[in-house]
């Protein structure tokens, strides 16, 4: 993808979802943003709020309700259970708050999981995977198990797995939710690194501000709208001010 091409355009999404008493809950309204390769957008808001569904329907883990979603230009918003999954084994790289690892299997094979999908070769699954846990600097550890590893490993072992598919965009869900403060914010160092020196989009999700600053854009979304999108605010409070507003 060339940069500044759209490869996210959501327009008009509303998301609701049955209640066991009757009638729908709505989680999203009139969700509409567009974001181009090479970004790295924060999604924010509190819990609640509707980011994870949100989350959810970027990723092509769910469909919108109503409204039109369109990833690298194929329209996703009616798709089949198996044409979403190849729609994100094609173009996303998935990083976890919880890492989704199988403690089973060693670092290289959690690697190479997501490439077997893909039909490739053994040998092109392993000399991929290699290279990747190279980039993220765990090419000693391929034999070990995730419980042989820190919570720090375990995140970049995740974001190795991401990038073995080769995408052009990652879709990180509060990838530094289970690290301390220190190991953090070098998984977000790292992140800018994909970002600027491989052009790789990257959205995030998260609820904490200091958190999004790392990015160079927030959207932000309270009681399922879109309360503010664009440049990273100097302060949180800029947010609290429109949230404020919008409650009058």
């Amino acid at each position: 993808m060339k940069k500044n091409e759209t490869i996210i355009s959501m327009n008009k999404i509303c998301k609701s979802f049955p209640l066991e008493i009757g009638g729908v809950q709505q989680v999203l309204f009139d969700i509409t943003f567009n974001i181009q390769a090479g970004e790295f957008v924060a999604i924010m808001g509190p819990s609640g709020s509707g980011k994870s569904t949100c989350m959810n329907i970027v990723g092509a883990l769910d469909t919108p309700t109503s409204g039109t979603y369109e990833l690298y230009g194929q329209n996703i918003s009616n798709m089949t259970s198996d044409d979403l999954a190849r729609a994100r084994n094609e173009h996303i790289g998935f990083v976890f708050q919880n890492f989704n690892l199988l403690p089973k299997r060693n670092v290289l094979d959690n690697v190479m999981l997501p490439l077997m999908y893909r039909g490739m070769s053994p040998e092109e699954r392993i000399r991929r995977s290699r290279e990747m846990l190279h980039r993220v600097g765990l090419e000693n550890f391929e034999t070990y198990l995730p419980t042989q590893l820190s919570g720090g490993m375990k995140q970049r072992v995740a974001i190795a797995r991401a990038l073995a598919g080769e995408p052009k965009l990652i879709l990180a869900d509060e990838p530094t939710g289970a690290l301390d403060s220190k190991m953090g914010n070098e998984i977000l160092k790292f992140f800018k690194e994909l970002n600027k020196d491989l052009g790789i989009t990257i959205v995030m999700i998260t609820h904490e501000f200091d958190i999004a600053r790392y990015a160079n854009r927030l959207i932000h979304i309270y009681d399922g709208r879109i309360n503010y999108d664009g440049p990273i605010p100097a302060s949180e409070a800029v947010l609290v001010k429109k949230t404020n507003k919008g409650q009058k």
